[in-house]
Protein backbone atom coordinates (compact mmCIF):
# COMPACT_ATOMS: atom_id res chain seq x y z
CA UNK A 1 0.00 0.00 0.00
CA UNK A 2 1.29 3.39 -1.03
CA UNK A 3 0.75 6.99 0.46
CA UNK A 4 -2.09 7.36 -1.65
CA UNK A 5 -3.88 4.41 -1.22
CA UNK A 6 -3.63 5.10 2.38
CA UNK A 7 -5.14 8.80 1.77
CA UNK A 8 -8.09 6.58 0.28
CA UNK A 9 -8.84 4.17 3.11
CA UNK A 10 -9.00 7.29 5.33
CA UNK A 11 -11.11 9.36 3.69
CA UNK A 12 -13.28 6.20 3.00
CA UNK A 13 -13.23 5.52 6.62
CA UNK A 14 -14.76 8.98 7.46
CA UNK A 15 -17.71 7.99 5.59
CA UNK A 16 -18.30 5.25 7.04
CA UNK A 17 -17.08 5.60 10.89
CA UNK A 18 -20.73 7.97 10.40
CA UNK A 19 -23.10 5.58 10.36
CA UNK A 20 -21.08 3.07 12.36
CA UNK A 21 -20.56 5.30 14.89
CA UNK A 22 -24.26 6.40 15.25
CA UNK A 23 -25.05 2.42 14.94
CA UNK A 24 -22.49 1.33 18.13
CA UNK A 25 -23.59 4.84 19.97
CA UNK A 26 -19.83 6.15 19.97
CA UNK A 27 -18.12 9.43 18.32
CA UNK A 28 -16.63 8.89 14.53
CA UNK A 29 -13.50 10.85 15.50
CA UNK A 30 -13.37 7.98 18.20
CA UNK A 31 -13.59 4.94 16.01
CA UNK A 32 -11.14 6.70 13.09
CA UNK A 33 -8.38 7.15 15.65
CA UNK A 34 -9.06 3.08 16.26
CA UNK A 35 -8.89 2.36 12.65
CA UNK A 36 -5.20 4.22 12.53
CA UNK A 37 -4.14 2.41 15.41
CA UNK A 38 -4.77 -0.60 13.22
CA UNK A 39 -3.25 0.87 10.46
CA UNK A 40 -0.01 1.73 12.51
CA UNK A 41 0.44 -1.83 13.86
CA UNK A 42 -0.32 -3.33 10.12
CA UNK A 43 3.63 -4.04 8.15
CA UNK A 44 2.11 -3.60 4.27
CA UNK A 45 1.30 -0.39 5.80
CA UNK A 46 3.05 2.64 5.72
CA UNK A 47 4.55 5.20 7.75
CA UNK A 48 2.97 8.71 7.09
CA UNK A 49 5.06 11.42 5.48
CA UNK A 50 3.18 14.59 6.56
CA UNK A 51 6.21 17.31 7.32
CA UNK A 52 5.03 18.54 11.10
CA UNK A 53 4.96 21.61 10.02
CA UNK A 54 2.07 21.24 7.63
CA UNK A 55 -0.56 19.78 9.51
CA UNK A 56 -1.78 22.40 11.43
CA UNK A 57 -1.63 24.82 8.35
CA UNK A 58 -3.49 21.96 6.23
CA UNK A 59 -5.93 20.08 8.79
CA UNK A 60 -6.91 23.06 10.91
CA UNK A 61 -8.27 26.16 9.38
CA UNK A 62 -11.25 23.88 7.08
CA UNK A 63 -12.14 22.67 10.65
CA UNK A 64 -11.75 25.74 12.57
CA UNK A 65 -14.30 27.34 10.11
CA UNK A 66 -17.03 24.44 9.52
CA UNK A 67 -16.65 24.78 13.16
CA UNK A 68 -17.53 28.38 13.35
CA UNK A 69 -20.31 28.20 10.71
CA UNK A 70 -22.56 26.54 13.44
CA UNK A 71 -22.16 29.15 16.09
CA UNK A 72 -22.29 33.03 16.05
CA UNK A 73 -20.02 36.45 17.25
CA UNK A 74 -22.89 37.28 19.86
CA UNK A 75 -23.05 33.66 21.35
CA UNK A 76 -19.25 34.12 22.14
CA UNK A 77 -19.79 37.87 23.42
CA UNK A 78 -22.82 35.98 25.67
CA UNK A 79 -20.22 33.48 26.75
CA UNK A 80 -17.37 35.16 27.26
CA UNK A 81 -16.77 34.55 31.01
CA UNK A 82 -17.21 31.01 30.81
CA UNK A 83 -14.89 30.69 27.87
CA UNK A 84 -12.64 33.22 29.09
CA UNK A 85 -12.26 30.48 32.03
CA UNK A 86 -11.62 27.58 30.24
CA UNK A 87 -10.26 28.78 26.61
CA UNK A 88 -7.54 30.93 28.56
CA UNK A 89 -6.99 30.30 32.36
CA UNK A 90 -7.50 26.70 32.26
CA UNK A 91 -5.13 26.28 29.23
CA UNK A 92 -2.06 28.34 31.44
CA UNK A 93 -2.94 26.07 34.37
CA UNK A 94 -2.98 23.26 32.73
CA UNK A 95 0.89 24.23 30.91
CA UNK A 96 2.16 25.13 34.22
CA UNK A 97 1.35 22.26 36.19
CA UNK A 98 2.50 19.21 33.47
CA UNK A 99 5.26 21.30 33.00
CA UNK A 100 6.43 21.31 36.86
CA UNK A 101 4.91 17.90 37.47
CA UNK A 102 7.04 16.54 33.73
CA UNK A 103 10.50 18.66 35.12
CA UNK A 104 10.22 17.08 38.48
CA UNK A 105 9.66 13.38 37.20
CA UNK A 106 11.65 13.29 33.82
CA UNK A 107 15.56 13.34 34.91
CA UNK A 108 17.35 16.05 33.20
CA UNK A 109 14.19 17.83 31.23
CA UNK A 110 14.64 21.27 31.51
CA UNK A 111 12.10 24.03 32.43
CA UNK A 112 11.42 25.27 29.34
CA UNK A 113 11.21 22.11 27.13
CA UNK A 114 8.68 20.96 30.03
CA UNK A 115 6.65 24.35 29.49
CA UNK A 116 6.36 22.98 25.57
CA UNK A 117 4.73 19.71 26.53
CA UNK A 118 2.06 21.56 29.03
CA UNK A 119 1.06 23.47 26.29
CA UNK A 120 1.10 21.13 23.48
CA UNK A 121 -1.09 18.76 26.10
CA UNK A 122 -3.13 21.49 27.44
CA UNK A 123 -5.92 22.40 25.20
CA UNK A 124 -9.14 19.88 24.80
CA UNK A 125 -9.79 19.20 20.69
CA UNK A 126 -12.26 21.91 19.43
CA UNK A 127 -13.36 19.06 16.98
CA UNK A 128 -13.49 15.84 19.08
CA UNK A 129 -15.71 17.99 21.54
CA UNK A 130 -18.14 19.27 18.59
CA UNK A 131 -18.53 16.02 17.57
CA UNK A 132 -19.13 14.16 20.52
CA UNK A 133 -21.16 16.26 21.95
CA UNK A 134 -23.53 16.68 18.94
CA UNK A 135 -23.32 12.91 18.96
CA UNK A 136 -24.87 12.56 22.51
CA UNK A 137 -27.45 14.76 22.83
CA UNK A 138 -26.26 16.96 25.26
CA UNK A 139 -28.02 20.09 26.51
CA UNK A 140 -27.23 22.51 24.00
CA UNK A 141 -25.72 25.15 26.91
CA UNK A 142 -22.62 22.10 27.17
CA UNK A 143 -22.58 22.22 23.77
CA UNK A 144 -22.00 25.91 23.26
CA UNK A 145 -19.04 25.50 26.04
CA UNK A 146 -17.47 23.30 24.39
CA UNK A 147 -17.48 24.77 21.02
CA UNK A 148 -16.32 28.46 22.67
CA UNK A 149 -13.62 26.36 24.92
CA UNK A 150 -12.66 24.35 21.84
CA UNK A 151 -12.14 27.11 19.30
CA UNK A 152 -9.89 29.03 21.31
CA UNK A 153 -7.98 27.50 23.72
CA UNK A 154 -5.81 26.13 20.38
CA UNK A 155 -4.66 29.98 20.20
CA UNK A 156 -3.41 30.27 23.93
CA UNK A 157 -1.78 26.67 23.38
CA UNK A 158 -0.32 27.30 20.03
CA UNK A 159 1.25 31.01 21.37
CA UNK A 160 2.44 29.49 24.85
CA UNK A 161 4.48 26.47 22.71
CA UNK A 162 6.20 28.58 20.68
CA UNK A 163 7.41 30.95 23.38
CA UNK A 164 8.30 27.74 25.25
CA UNK A 165 10.00 26.07 22.12
CA UNK A 166 11.97 29.27 21.24
CA UNK A 167 13.13 29.76 24.53
CA UNK A 168 14.07 25.65 24.33
CA UNK A 169 15.73 26.36 21.28
CA UNK A 170 17.61 30.18 22.05
CA UNK A 171 18.76 29.07 25.87
CA UNK A 172 17.02 32.91 27.11
CA UNK A 173 13.94 33.55 28.23
CA UNK A 174 12.24 37.07 28.95
CA UNK A 175 8.69 37.09 30.76
CA UNK A 176 8.17 40.48 29.23
CA UNK A 177 9.09 39.42 25.94
CA UNK A 178 7.32 37.21 25.80
CA UNK A 179 3.94 38.84 27.21
CA UNK A 180 4.55 41.43 24.45
CA UNK A 181 4.80 37.99 21.75
CA UNK A 182 1.50 36.84 22.81
CA UNK A 183 -0.43 40.86 22.63
CA UNK A 184 1.05 40.81 19.26
CA UNK A 185 0.54 37.81 18.27
CA UNK A 186 -3.90 38.56 19.51
CA UNK A 187 -3.46 41.59 17.81
CA UNK A 188 -1.89 40.73 14.24
CA UNK A 189 -4.25 37.94 14.10
CA UNK A 190 -7.60 39.79 14.66
CA UNK A 191 -6.22 42.62 12.17
CA UNK A 192 -5.56 40.05 8.93
CA UNK A 193 -8.72 38.17 10.30
CA UNK A 194 -10.72 41.23 10.17
CA UNK A 195 -9.63 42.78 6.94
CA UNK A 196 -9.43 39.19 5.08
CA UNK A 197 -13.23 39.10 6.21
CA UNK A 198 -14.30 42.42 4.91
CA UNK A 199 -12.40 41.65 1.59
CA UNK A 200 -13.68 38.33 1.43
CA UNK A 201 -17.05 39.79 1.58
CA UNK A 202 -17.27 42.19 -0.88
CA UNK A 203 -15.24 39.77 -3.21
CA UNK A 204 -18.77 37.40 -2.50
CA UNK A 205 -20.69 39.99 -3.70
CA UNK A 206 -18.80 40.56 -6.72
CA UNK A 207 -18.46 36.62 -7.70
CA UNK A 208 -22.43 36.00 -7.65
CA UNK A 209 -22.37 32.29 -8.55
CA UNK A 210 -22.88 30.08 -6.11
CA UNK A 211 -20.21 27.75 -7.21
CA UNK A 212 -17.59 30.52 -7.27
CA UNK A 213 -18.88 32.11 -3.86
CA UNK A 214 -18.55 28.72 -2.15
CA UNK A 215 -15.02 28.10 -3.74
CA UNK A 216 -13.93 31.09 -2.13
CA UNK A 217 -14.94 30.39 1.66
CA UNK A 218 -12.84 27.20 0.78
CA UNK A 219 -10.09 29.49 0.42
CA UNK A 220 -10.76 31.89 2.86
CA UNK A 221 -10.06 29.83 6.01
CA UNK A 222 -6.26 28.88 4.51
CA UNK A 223 -5.21 32.50 3.00
CA UNK A 224 -6.48 33.74 6.89
CA UNK A 225 -4.08 31.27 8.62
CA UNK A 226 -1.04 31.58 6.08
CA UNK A 227 -1.47 35.38 6.26
CA UNK A 228 -1.65 35.93 10.26
CA UNK A 229 1.36 33.48 10.14
CA UNK A 230 3.48 35.36 7.96
CA UNK A 231 3.26 38.70 9.79
CA UNK A 232 4.06 36.34 13.29
CA UNK A 233 0.43 36.31 14.23
CA UNK A 234 -2.17 33.79 15.61
CA UNK A 235 -2.85 31.54 12.51
CA UNK A 236 -5.58 29.63 14.41
CA UNK A 237 -7.28 33.25 16.13
CA UNK A 238 -7.37 34.94 12.52
CA UNK A 239 -9.21 31.94 11.22
CA UNK A 240 -11.97 32.26 14.03
CA UNK A 241 -12.08 36.35 13.20
CA UNK A 242 -12.65 36.10 9.85
CA UNK A 243 -14.97 33.26 9.92
CA UNK A 244 -16.93 35.07 12.68
CA UNK A 245 -16.50 38.08 10.35
CA UNK A 246 -18.53 36.02 7.61
CA UNK A 247 -20.87 34.68 9.39
CA UNK A 248 -22.54 37.96 10.52
CA UNK A 249 -22.05 39.93 7.72
CA UNK A 250 -21.96 37.60 4.78
CA UNK A 251 -25.53 36.15 5.36
CA UNK A 252 -28.30 36.84 2.52
CA UNK A 253 -31.68 34.87 3.65
CA UNK A 254 -32.91 35.47 0.32
CA UNK A 255 -29.71 33.93 -1.48
CA UNK A 256 -31.18 30.00 -0.76
CA UNK A 257 -29.29 28.18 -3.18
CA UNK A 258 -25.81 29.17 -2.38
CA UNK A 259 -26.96 28.69 1.64
CA UNK A 260 -28.34 25.10 0.96
CA UNK A 261 -25.33 24.42 -1.47
CA UNK A 262 -22.33 25.41 0.94
CA UNK A 263 -23.91 23.97 4.00
CA UNK A 264 -23.92 20.73 2.08
CA UNK A 265 -20.49 21.40 1.06
CA UNK A 266 -19.25 22.31 4.48
CA UNK A 267 -20.67 19.13 5.52
CA UNK A 268 -18.60 17.06 3.52
CA UNK A 269 -15.73 18.79 4.07
CA UNK A 270 -15.49 18.34 8.01
CA UNK A 271 -16.43 15.02 7.77
CA UNK A 272 -13.60 14.01 5.73
CA UNK A 273 -11.41 16.51 7.02
CA UNK A 274 -12.30 15.53 10.48
CA UNK A 275 -12.02 11.74 9.61
CA UNK A 276 -8.42 12.08 8.06
CA UNK A 277 -7.18 14.29 10.62
CA UNK A 278 -7.98 11.69 13.73
CA UNK A 279 -6.85 8.41 11.27
CA UNK A 280 -3.77 10.21 11.78
CA UNK A 281 -3.33 10.49 14.74
CA UNK A 282 -3.82 7.03 15.06
CA UNK A 283 -1.11 6.42 12.29
CA UNK A 284 1.68 8.23 13.90
CA UNK A 285 1.39 6.01 17.08
CA UNK A 286 4.19 4.20 15.16
CA UNK A 287 6.35 7.34 16.14
CA UNK A 288 5.89 6.76 20.01
CA UNK A 289 6.24 3.20 19.03
CA UNK A 290 9.88 3.61 18.22
CA UNK A 291 10.48 6.33 20.89
CA UNK A 292 9.98 3.65 23.43
CA UNK A 293 11.60 1.14 22.37
CA UNK A 294 13.61 -0.44 25.31
CA UNK A 295 12.20 2.13 28.17
CA UNK A 296 8.76 1.01 28.17
CA UNK A 297 8.07 0.65 31.09
CA UNK A 298 9.81 3.72 32.60
CA UNK A 299 8.29 6.14 29.79
CA UNK A 300 4.75 4.46 30.66
CA UNK A 301 5.14 6.14 34.37
CA UNK A 302 5.49 9.32 33.15
CA UNK A 303 2.97 9.44 30.88
CA UNK A 304 0.40 7.94 33.09
CA UNK A 305 1.59 10.69 35.54
CA UNK A 306 1.14 13.19 33.00
CA UNK A 307 -2.61 11.94 32.01
CA UNK A 308 -3.56 12.08 35.91
CA UNK A 309 -2.47 15.39 36.09
CA UNK A 310 -4.41 17.01 32.72
CA UNK A 311 -7.25 14.85 34.00
CA UNK A 312 -7.49 16.15 37.95
CA UNK A 313 -6.32 19.64 36.82
CA UNK A 314 -9.54 19.93 34.62
CA UNK A 315 -11.71 18.71 37.44
CA UNK A 316 -10.12 20.65 39.75
CA UNK A 317 -10.84 23.75 38.24
CA UNK A 318 -13.86 23.13 36.64
CA UNK A 319 -16.06 22.97 40.36
CA UNK A 320 -15.09 26.29 41.64
CA UNK A 321 -14.85 27.81 38.06
CA UNK A 322 -18.47 26.49 37.67
CA UNK A 323 -19.83 27.33 40.77
CA UNK A 324 -17.97 30.93 40.54
CA UNK A 325 -19.59 31.78 37.35
CA UNK A 326 -23.19 30.17 38.38
CA UNK A 327 -23.10 33.11 41.85
CA UNK A 328 -21.75 35.73 38.96
CA UNK A 329 -24.47 34.70 36.53
CA UNK A 330 -27.39 35.05 39.08
CA UNK A 331 -26.12 38.77 39.86
CA UNK A 332 -26.87 39.21 35.80
CA UNK A 333 -29.58 40.11 33.61
CA UNK A 334 -27.99 38.42 30.43
CA UNK A 335 -28.26 34.69 30.08
CA UNK A 336 -25.08 32.41 30.02
CA UNK A 337 -23.98 29.00 28.59
CA UNK A 338 -23.50 27.57 31.86
CA UNK A 339 -23.75 23.90 33.87
CA UNK A 340 -25.97 23.67 35.82
CA UNK A 341 -25.57 21.10 38.07
CA UNK A 342 -22.37 19.11 39.33
CA UNK A 343 -23.68 16.12 36.51
CA UNK A 344 -23.11 18.51 33.70
CA UNK A 345 -19.83 19.62 35.34
CA UNK A 346 -19.05 16.09 35.23
CA UNK A 347 -19.93 15.34 31.66
CA UNK A 348 -18.10 18.80 30.68
CA UNK A 349 -14.89 16.94 32.62
CA UNK A 350 -14.71 14.00 31.02
CA UNK A 351 -15.49 15.82 27.36
CA UNK A 352 -11.66 17.38 27.22
CA UNK A 353 -10.18 15.18 24.74
CA UNK A 354 -6.87 16.24 23.06
CA UNK A 355 -6.71 15.49 19.50
CA UNK A 356 -4.94 17.06 16.17
CA UNK A 357 -3.43 20.63 17.88
CA UNK A 358 -1.61 18.16 20.28
CA UNK A 359 -0.13 15.69 17.68
CA UNK A 360 0.58 18.65 15.22
CA UNK A 361 2.25 20.38 18.09
CA UNK A 362 4.55 17.14 19.46
CA UNK A 363 5.46 16.53 15.75
CA UNK A 364 6.75 19.78 15.46
CA UNK A 365 9.31 20.01 18.24
CA UNK A 366 12.39 21.22 17.20
CA UNK A 367 15.70 18.18 16.26
CA UNK A 368 18.44 20.79 17.53
CA UNK A 369 18.94 23.81 19.39
CA UNK A 370 20.49 27.35 17.42
CA UNK A 371 24.36 25.44 19.10
CA UNK A 372 23.64 22.81 16.85
CA UNK A 373 22.35 20.19 20.02
CA UNK A 374 19.62 18.04 20.16
CA UNK A 375 16.64 19.07 21.33
CA UNK A 376 16.18 18.05 24.79
CA UNK A 377 14.55 15.05 25.76
CA UNK A 378 12.40 15.34 22.26
CA UNK A 379 11.53 11.72 22.20
CA UNK A 380 10.35 11.40 25.39
CA UNK A 381 8.21 14.57 24.91
CA UNK A 382 6.59 12.87 22.32
CA UNK A 383 6.20 9.95 23.99
CA UNK A 384 4.29 11.41 26.85
CA UNK A 385 2.25 13.35 24.41
CA UNK A 386 1.07 10.61 22.57
CA UNK A 387 0.07 8.73 25.45
CA UNK A 388 -1.74 11.87 26.96
CA UNK A 389 -3.54 12.12 23.32
CA UNK A 390 -4.75 8.31 23.42
CA UNK A 391 -5.65 8.09 27.25
CA UNK A 392 -7.98 10.87 26.62
CA UNK A 393 -9.04 10.39 22.60
CA UNK A 394 -9.71 6.77 23.00
CA UNK A 395 -10.57 6.03 26.81
CA UNK A 396 -12.51 9.61 27.66
CA UNK A 397 -13.87 9.28 23.81
CA UNK A 398 -15.10 5.11 24.22
CA UNK A 399 -16.59 6.02 28.27
CA UNK A 400 -18.59 9.23 27.52
CA UNK A 401 -21.13 8.57 25.86
CA UNK A 402 -21.84 5.85 28.86
CA UNK A 403 -20.97 8.03 31.63
CA UNK A 404 -23.50 11.07 29.66
CA UNK A 405 -26.45 7.66 30.25
CA UNK A 406 -25.19 6.96 33.49
CA UNK A 407 -25.70 10.83 35.23
CA UNK A 408 -28.43 11.41 33.25
CA UNK A 409 -27.25 14.55 31.26
CA UNK A 410 -29.62 15.52 28.37
CA UNK A 411 -30.70 18.47 25.90
CA UNK A 412 -33.81 20.64 27.13
CA UNK A 413 -35.85 19.84 24.86
CA UNK A 414 -38.90 21.64 26.23
CA UNK A 415 -36.54 24.63 25.97
CA UNK A 416 -35.25 24.20 22.46
CA UNK A 417 -38.85 23.55 20.97
CA UNK A 418 -40.39 26.70 22.92
CA UNK A 419 -37.66 28.47 21.17
CA UNK A 420 -38.33 26.82 17.80
CA UNK A 421 -42.27 27.79 18.13
CA UNK A 422 -41.02 31.42 18.97
CA UNK A 423 -39.25 31.49 15.93
CA UNK A 424 -42.01 29.89 13.43
CA UNK A 425 -44.25 32.70 15.24
CA UNK A 426 -41.84 35.66 14.18
CA UNK A 427 -41.76 34.39 10.93
CA UNK A 428 -45.07 34.32 10.32
CA UNK A 429 -46.09 37.59 11.71
CA UNK A 430 -43.16 38.76 9.46
CA UNK A 431 -44.98 37.68 6.50
CA UNK A 432 -48.22 39.00 7.54
CA UNK A 433 -46.71 42.03 8.48
CA UNK A 434 -45.26 42.17 4.83
CA UNK A 435 -48.44 41.31 2.88
CA UNK A 436 -49.99 44.02 4.61
CA UNK A 437 -47.47 46.29 3.30
CA UNK A 438 -47.89 44.43 -0.21
CA UNK A 439 -52.21 45.22 0.19
CA UNK A 440 -51.52 48.83 0.88
CA UNK A 441 -49.84 49.16 -2.55
CA UNK A 442 -51.78 46.88 -4.27
CA UNK A 443 -55.04 45.81 -4.85
CA UNK A 444 -55.58 42.84 -4.43
CA UNK A 445 -58.76 40.24 -4.64
CA UNK A 446 -60.43 39.06 -0.95
CA UNK A 447 -59.75 35.69 -2.47
CA UNK A 448 -56.46 36.22 -2.79
CA UNK A 449 -55.63 38.26 0.18
CA UNK A 450 -56.83 35.58 2.36
CA UNK A 451 -55.44 32.51 0.38
CA UNK A 452 -51.92 35.03 0.62
CA UNK A 453 -53.11 35.46 4.86
CA UNK A 454 -53.59 31.47 4.90
CA UNK A 455 -50.16 30.95 3.07
CA UNK A 456 -48.59 33.07 6.04
CA UNK A 457 -50.10 31.23 8.56
CA UNK A 458 -48.53 28.33 7.10
CA UNK A 459 -45.01 29.38 7.25
CA UNK A 460 -45.16 29.19 10.76
CA UNK A 461 -47.06 26.08 11.20
CA UNK A 462 -44.34 24.01 8.74
CA UNK A 463 -41.85 25.42 11.19
CA UNK A 464 -44.02 24.22 14.62
CA UNK A 465 -47.12 22.83 14.37
CA UNK A 466 -47.72 24.45 18.24
CA UNK A 467 -48.16 27.51 16.30
CA UNK A 468 -51.79 26.43 15.55
CA UNK A 469 -52.47 26.26 19.31
CA UNK A 470 -51.56 30.53 19.81
CA UNK A 471 -53.56 31.23 16.79
CA UNK A 472 -56.68 29.47 18.51
CA UNK A 473 -58.04 29.40 14.91
CA UNK A 474 -61.22 26.79 14.71
CA UNK A 475 -60.43 23.77 13.01
CA UNK A 476 -56.68 23.86 13.12
CA UNK A 477 -56.50 20.02 13.17
CA UNK A 478 -58.59 20.27 9.96
CA UNK A 479 -55.68 22.73 8.68
CA UNK A 480 -53.12 20.69 9.75
CA UNK A 481 -54.28 17.42 7.82
CA UNK A 482 -54.81 19.73 4.61
CA UNK A 483 -51.76 20.92 5.07
CA UNK A 484 -50.18 17.57 5.04
CA UNK A 485 -52.37 16.50 2.65
CA UNK A 486 -51.49 19.35 0.42
CA UNK A 487 -47.60 19.22 0.84
CA UNK A 488 -47.78 15.21 -0.16
CA UNK A 489 -49.50 15.99 -3.35
CA UNK A 490 -47.32 18.90 -4.12
CA UNK A 491 -44.40 16.62 -3.50
CA UNK A 492 -45.57 13.56 -5.85
CA UNK A 493 -46.28 16.89 -8.83
CA UNK A 494 -42.67 17.86 -7.86
CA UNK A 495 -41.29 14.30 -7.90
CA UNK A 496 -42.72 13.92 -11.24
CA UNK A 497 -41.77 16.93 -13.04
CA UNK A 498 -37.71 15.86 -11.75
CA UNK A 499 -38.05 12.28 -12.99
CA UNK A 500 -39.22 13.47 -16.38
CA UNK A 501 -36.44 16.40 -16.71
CA UNK A 502 -34.09 13.86 -15.74
CA UNK A 503 -35.51 11.00 -18.73
CA UNK A 504 -34.74 14.26 -20.80
CA UNK A 505 -31.25 14.01 -20.06
CA UNK A 506 -30.67 10.92 -21.75
CA UNK A 507 -32.73 11.90 -24.92
CA UNK A 508 -30.51 12.71 -28.50
CA UNK A 509 -29.61 16.32 -28.21
CA UNK A 510 -30.47 17.25 -24.59
CA UNK A 511 -28.04 19.54 -22.92
CA UNK A 512 -26.94 18.49 -19.71
CA UNK A 513 -25.85 21.99 -18.79
CA UNK A 514 -29.40 23.18 -18.90
CA UNK A 515 -31.29 19.89 -17.68
CA UNK A 516 -29.08 20.26 -14.45
CA UNK A 517 -30.09 24.12 -14.42
CA UNK A 518 -33.66 23.45 -14.75
CA UNK A 519 -33.39 20.08 -12.16
CA UNK A 520 -31.62 22.60 -9.68
CA UNK A 521 -34.49 25.13 -9.45
CA UNK A 522 -36.97 21.99 -9.15
CA UNK A 523 -34.65 21.25 -5.94
CA UNK A 524 -35.07 24.40 -4.34
CA UNK A 525 -38.44 24.51 -5.06
CA UNK A 526 -39.03 21.19 -3.40
CA UNK A 527 -37.02 22.34 -0.66
CA UNK A 528 -39.40 25.14 0.18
Amino acid sequence: MDQLALLFVLLLGAVVSVPVGDRLGLPAPVLMTLLGIVLAVLDFVPNVEIPPELILPLLLPPLLYAAVRRTSWRQFAANVRPIFLLAVALVFVTTVCVAAVAHAIVPGLPIAAAVALGALVAPPDPVAATAVAGQLGLPRRLVSILEGEGLFNDVTAIVLYHVAIAAAVSGTFSPWQAGLDLVLSAVVALAVGVVLGWGANKLLDVLGDTTLQIGLTLLVPYASYVLAEEFHGSGVLAVLTTALFLAEYATDPDDVLTRLAGHTFWDIIDTLVTGVAFGLIGLELHIAIRTASGRWQEMLGWAGVIVAVVVVVRLLWLLPATWLTQRLHARQDHLEDIPTNWRETVVMWWAGMRGVASVALALAVPLKTDEGTAFPDRNEIIFIAFGVIMATLVLQGLTLPWLVKRLGVRSDTDREKAFEKELAVRAAKAAKRRLREIEADEDLSDELSEQMLRRAFDIGLRISPDVAEDERLEGHEHRVRRLKRVRRIQGEMLSAARHEVVAARSEPGADPEIVDRVLRHLDVRSLR
